[in-house]
């Protein structure tokens, strides 16, 4: 299986724009739900593919870094493919999809008659990626029990079949993939030290795509190419309102959603242009531990927006003043310093808001007692 690689047209540099499966993955254990295309377009983006370009040559394993969708998957192929083992097997295997009871034989092989339902001798993932490259996908949801087994390959480059006492030498470089903080995982106890130092000689993080805005339209370009040709709407164009619902959306799922809401649009859209009802993106985008103030306060924006909230500028400015006077015990000093405002303009937006008197109520002359 080999990606398909879009390039630019620029003539001072090749840049590769767009990597995406050509196919579906023809030698893929346990398929899961992953991206199909990857931009290197957003600064961000750029400095992953230099660094991938260090990467590729060496043997070194890999651990890849990133939420469920941002293209763990087809970073790994671009190792591979720029790799001399190019020219070999690529292996992906998302551990979290296979049965507890069939990992070791899904990874290591067996022999006939080595358990019921053995009828007869299967080489393992490891074997069948010999020469290339084998990418363990999820690779914190490998039990305990495998993981120092996996070690022990690593360290040995040989795998033993179940069933056999015959070691089985095998050349392969090994990548993995997780969404999941693989030094919480050891510190927790749920992933062997010795394995993580074994794997991770390099780590590649991959942002999520609300961190590399310039790539979303040209991946939404992508899509919508693939998907005009499979549908047979080739006239079919983003409308200006529709880019901008792209580029305002967060994108919780990832490349992932991004592909589909641009295939539901080219399903559903009934006019020549995609308007943003066509998309269905999510009304609402949970902030993501990592995530910044400004991507924050952003999703919250969005998600009041598409409500059709129309008084949103005055009711954030008036809950932040709020919050702010509530937690600093309505001491209006530590209150303006929190919010990094003078006192006076915080006094002005405690008296808009009716919390404390205006300056003409202060002034204004006490009632005559009869």
């Amino acid at each position: 299986m080999r990606t398909r690689m879009t390039m630019s047209t620029d003539r001072s540099h090749e840049a590769v724009r767009i990597v995406s499966l050509a196919r579906p993955a023809t030698r893929t254990a346990a398929p899961s739900v992953r991206a199909t295309a990857i931009a290197f377009e957003d600064p961000a983006s750029v400095a992953i593919r230099a660094e991938l370009d260090l990467l590729a040559p060496s043997d070194a394993s890999i651990v890849i870094v990133g939420e469920t969708g941002t293209g763990k998957e087809l970073v790994a192929r671009y190792l591979h493919d720029h790799s001399k083992r190019s020219h070999r097997p690529f292996i992906a295997v998302n551990c979290g999809a296979l049965v507890d009871s069939l990992v070791e034989a899904e990874l290591f092989g067996y022999e006939r008659g080595a358990f019921t339902g053995a009828v007869r001798s299967q080489a393992g993932w490891f074997e069948t990626a010999n020469g290339g490259t084998l990418l363990l996908d999820e690779i914190g949801d490998l039990p305990p029990s495998l993981q120092v087994k996996l070690l022990r390959v690593l360290q040995e480059r040989e795998v033993v079949r179940i069933g056999s006492r015959v070691s089985t030498p095998v050349d392969v470089r090994v990548l993995a993939a997780t969404n999941v903080d693989l030094e919480e995982a050891v510190a927790a106890g749920r992933f062997r030290q010795d394995l993580f130092f074994r794997l991770n000689v390099a780590t590649v993080t991959l942002p999520p795509l609300r961190r590399r805005p310039a790539d979303i339209p040209f991946l939404a370009a992508h899509f919508l190419e693939l998907y005009r040709d499979r549908l047979k709407r080739p006239d079919l164009s983003f409308s200006r309102a529709a880019s901008a619902a792209l580029a305002a959306h967060s994108w919780p799922g990832n490349i992932r959603e991004l592909e589909n809401a641009v295939h539901h649009a080219v399903l559903l859209s009934s006019g020549p242009e995609i308007l943003p009802a066509d998309l269905k993106l999510a009304r609402f985008d949970a902030p993501r531990e990592g995530d910044t103030l400004e991507e924050r306060v952003r999703a919250l924006v969005e998600t009041e927006l598409q409500a059709g909230v129309t008084d949103l500028f005055d009711r954030l400015l008036a809950a932040i003043v709020k919050t702010a006077f509530e937690r600093n015990d309505n001491n209006q000093i530590r209150t303006a310093a929190a919010l990094g405002i003078s006192r006076n303009e915080l006094r002005t937006r405690l008296a808009h808001l009716g919390i404390i008197p205006g300056r003409a109520s202060r002034r204004a002359p006490a009632t005559a007692k009869g």
